[in-house]
């Protein structure tokens, strides 16, 4: 289990809704830009761009029940393999708009989530998620070749609450080395070198 310690805080602190719905608008651009790429490679060894958006369906998928309060053994394997079928793009437009809805929904991020790794403050989560969307929109437009500015605020944000996590993600093999940026770089460099990504 991840322990919460000071982002948890860091959590009551900032508007997390809005933090992961621009997240996820950038995550959701980069799959509108993909043009039938879905065989490239991405940066992530062994995973191609399918594989990678097929990773955020997932989590995406996952979202609006552990929001509304299941656990994983009521989910099960439910959303295993492949869940973009032959139209990617409408599968991550559709299953956006829910995660977004359910973590919008009132009350939703004063709950508890049951996940994995134990029961977990539902604002927490929200954040990893915005991570997880934020970080691998950088992920899909370096695969594609394309832009990889992502919201500025979400980024700086992210990366404060990201400060007292960093060594916990690291220790659980989720990320790799810290990649040092140079000295006045911005939130997204910082965000990226701390998850091991250069920037």
């Amino acid at each position: 289990m991840l322990p919460p310690g000071r982002s948890v805080e860091h959590a009551r602190c900032v508007d997390v809704r809005e933090i992961y719905t621009r997240c996820s608008a950038e995550f959701s651009a980069r799959v509108h830009a993909v043009d039938g790429r879905w065989a490239e490679p991405s940066p992530l060894p062994g995973w191609d761009v399918r594989t990678l958006v097929n990773h955020l369906a997932y989590e995406e998928r996952w979202t609006p029940v552990l929001f509304g309060g299941a656990t994983i053994a009521e989910v099960g394997t439910r959303f295993d393999g492949d869940l973009l079928g032959d139209d990617p793009v409408a599968v991550i437009d559709e299953a956006a708009a829910a995660a977004v809805a359910a973590i919008s929904a009132d009350g939703a991020l004063d709950r508890t989530v049951h996940l994995s790794f134990g029961d977990y403050p539902s604002r927490e989560y929200a954040l990893q998620l915005s991570a997880d969307h934020l970080v691998h929109a950088v992920d899909l437009a370096r695969a594609l070749g394309a832009d990889e500015i992502v919201d500025p605020e979400a980024a700086a944000a992210l990366r404060e609450w990201f400060t007292s996590m960093e060594d916990t993600y690291r220790e659980m093999g989720v990320i790799g080395p810290r990649v040092e940026v140079p000295p006045g770089a911005d939130a997204r460099a910082e965000l990226l070198g701390m998850m091991g990504r250069r920037p």
